[in-house]
């Protein structure tokens, strides 16, 4: 193993929940006045803190989105997952792997905490992860792209960031983990290597992941 701690981002790499979750922002964004389409919301927000959204459609279009924003889109995508969620192909099996393997391994993602822990339930990942592996957003002040989260999760499992690796499939995600001076690899199941600019190495199938690592 060439690394001391692996990071997980969430969305898209354990969960295929951006399908999901960019279908119901744009067509939220759409009712409230700023059409935005699929492939837009993909574009211009997958990886990104909620925050980030907030900054940019105001910046966008003068006007700041209601001060409910946030919970009415989090109820929409939770009853959804309920509904639709499923597990990132193999991811189940890398982390098990990791887990048998004694290697140290999180999660740290641009969601909200309930948000990643209702997706890990509704797919069985909870069983891969406890309380002190799960890091989000909501425990910093900056969100990716800042490198802000990568370092406190970093901290929290006591290794050097230049002994981390980073699994990414956003662009935010990979300038996030290159600012905290970290390796990264881009899973490409949905964004193509082009939009993953800076990432050490790159795979398309969880499958793949393992051998990267050298596990």
């Amino acid at each position: 193993m060439r690394y001391d701690l692996v990071i997980f981002d969430n969305d898209g790499v354990l969960v295929d929940s951006e399908p999901i979750s960019n279908t119901l922002l744009a067509g939220y964004l759409t009712e409230l006045g700023h059409p935005t389409t699929f492939e837009e919301s993909v574009r211009d927000y997958m990886g990104s803190a909620m925050h980030t959204i907030h900054e940019l459609v105001e910046e966008r279009g003068g006007k700041k989105l209601p001060a409910d924003f946030d919970d009415v889109f989090h109820a929409r995508v939770f009853a959804a997952f309920q509904a639709e969620l499923e597990v990132v192909a193999g991811a189940g099996d890398v982390l098990k792997g990791l887990a048998a393997a004694g290697v140290p391994y999180c999660v740290a993602s641009s969601g909200s905490h309930e948000r990643i822990r209702v997706g890990h339930r509704k797919t069985g990942l909870d069983v891969w992860f406890t309380d002190e592996t799960i890091f989000s957003a909501e425990d910093v002040g900056r969100g990716k792209p800042a490198p802000d989260l990568f370092l406190h999760a970093a901290e929290r499992m006591g290794v050097a960031p230049e002994r981390c690796v980073v699994v990414e499939d956003s662009g935010p995600g990979v300038q996030a983990a290159l600012a905290a001076g970290m390796d990264v690899y881009g899973f490409t199941a949905m964004t193509p290597e082009a939009k993953l600019t800076g990432a050490k190495g790159f795979f398309a199938r969880m499958e793949e992941l393992p051998a990267i690592l050298g596990t």
